[in-house]
């Protein structure tokens, strides 16, 4: 048994679920009953935009975006993009959560829509 069926729980949607399955690589967990001030909600969602965002810049065939958070350190530890193959540093984005959720509006009631078929 696999998809929907089997990757639910009591906490919600496994993340492979509400993202892009085995495909893309991501940590476990769910989004559900997360706000945005968790980055593995904003965290992935502003990837989610970054990679949007080099698909047209670099008009590329496929883009992974590479963020890693600690405790105590609003920056990432990690922010890179790999755009066909070619790995380069993200820039030009305020990746601490308080920027993604001025950025992305998440303060604003939403979510529910937006996970009602999978977030991405």
């Amino acid at each position: 048994m696999g998809g929907f069926d089997a990757d639910s729980g009591l906490t919600g949607r496994k993340l492979a679920v509400d993202n892009y399955g085995p495909r893309v690589p991501l940590g476990g967990g769910a989004f559900s009953g997360k706000d945005g001030t968790k980055v593995d909600r904003s965290g992935a969602y502003i990837a989610r935009a970054i990679a949007v965002d080099y698909l047209k810049k670099h008009k590329a065939k496929e883009v992974f975006v590479y963020l890693a958070y600690a405790i105590g350190y609003p920056e990432p530890v990690e922010a890179t993009v790999s755009i066909d193959g070619v790995q380069k540093q993200i820039k030009g984005y305020n990746l601490s959560p308080e920027g993604i959720i001025k950025k992305l509006n998440l303060r604003s009631p939403g979510f529910e829509a937006q996970a009602r078929y999978g977030h991405f």
